[in-house]
């Protein structure tokens, strides 16, 4: 069972991103616009690099996640399907006198994502740091712009090429072992590592600060930027009211979206349905890994330690869980 889950823990597959969204964003003043609009620092992004970072309102909700990279005087936003446009609106209702160019190239390039120990012999990826991208010819005629991912447990790699390059390159990683994985198994990856999706752990209804990724994408040390003074606020009176962590899950199925979750009474009480609500979940697979369903949920501070046991609405139980559920690669 789970043969594709299987080639990317032990060789390699790939998985297709068809419809990601990516945005570039080019000239003189180009650096500190970006660095005035997103969560994390790239006044001081090295060339090469890159880093995850939101899109907040004034008031630190989320407009857009994703990860910016920085290459030729030019940065690259790449972000979930459909979610291009509305990054596009945002940058552009700000955009007043400063020499700016931002364009919409999701037509034009989409993305192929690498997983496996394998992965990182295919043309010397190893050598690559988190984030870190470089252009490479894997063959006469395909260059691809790669980039390690970080997250998963396993060693990730994005490969950006131009649209007409697509069939060549995927018969090119399959001449190479790559096995083709459904994007079901990448869900299964992307949870066990907690890394949440936009659209599906986070929309413009959640506050930046509750998403759980403030080491990976939220630079307190960058000075001014839209939406920090309530995420500096929130820091400062240690008051975050709901943060999303994992959930360890009973039962063999994935538990629905928005399922409502109850502290375990002592001593039981029923079947939580009387219980005030301490969370909702929201991503949720079996992780054969782990060999138990796993989940991704919103809890409210004071129900938030590791092992803490709740309820889903129906009475199944489940524990609460640092993230990522796996360690990262």
């Amino acid at each position: 069972m789970y043969p594709d889950y299987h080639a990317a823990l032990e060789r390699a597959a790939c998985f297709d991103f068809a419809g990601t969204g990516l945005v570039e964003v080019s000239g003189p003043d180009a650096r500190p616009f970006l660095h005035n609009l997103c969560t994390n620092d790239i006044k001081n992004l090295p060339e090469g690099f890159g880093c995850e970072a939101f899109f907040t309102t004034h008031k630190a909700r989320v407009v857009a996640h994703g990860w910016i990279q920085y290459e030729k005087s030019v940065f690259w936003i790449d972000v979930v399907p459909g979610l291009a446009e509305k990054l596009i609106a945002h940058l552009d209702h700000f955009l007043v006198s400063e020499q700016v160019d931002i364009a919409n190239r999701s037509a034009q390039w989409s993305m192929l994502r690498v997983c496996g120990p394998k992965a990182e012999g295919l043309a010397d990826l190893a050598a690559l740091k988190p984030l870190q991208q470089r252009f490479v010819e894997l063959a006469p005629g395909i260059t691809v712009r790669a980039r390690r991912f970080p997250g998963p447990s396993v060693p990730c790699f994005d490969l950006f090429f131009a649209m007409d390059e697509r069939t060549a390159l995927v018969d090119w990683l399959q001449r190479h072992g790559v096995v083709m994985a459904g994007m079901d198994t990448w869900e299964i990856l992307r949870v066990e590592s907690g890394l949440p999706e936009y659209g599906k752990d986070l929309d413009e209804n959640r506050l930046v600060m509750e998403v759980g990724r403030t080491a990976q994408a939220i630079s307190y040390t960058k000075g001014c930027f839209l939406g920090q003074e309530p995420i500096v606020m929130a820091r400062d009176r240690g008051q975050v009211n709901r943060t999303l962590l994992g959930l360890k899950v009973e039962g063999p199925d994935p538990v629905a979206v928005g399922s409502p979750l109850t502290l375990y009474p002592s001593p039981p009480q029923g079947r939580g349905e009387n219980l005030p609500e301490v969370g909702q979940t929201t991503s949720s697979v079996f992780s054969p890994r782990l060999d138990q369903v796993i989940a991704l949920a919103y809890l409210r501070r004071g129900s938030q330690t590791p092992g803490t046991q709740m309820l889903l609405k129906g009475g199944r139980k489940v524990a609460v869980s640092e993230l990522p559920f796996t360690k990262e690669a």
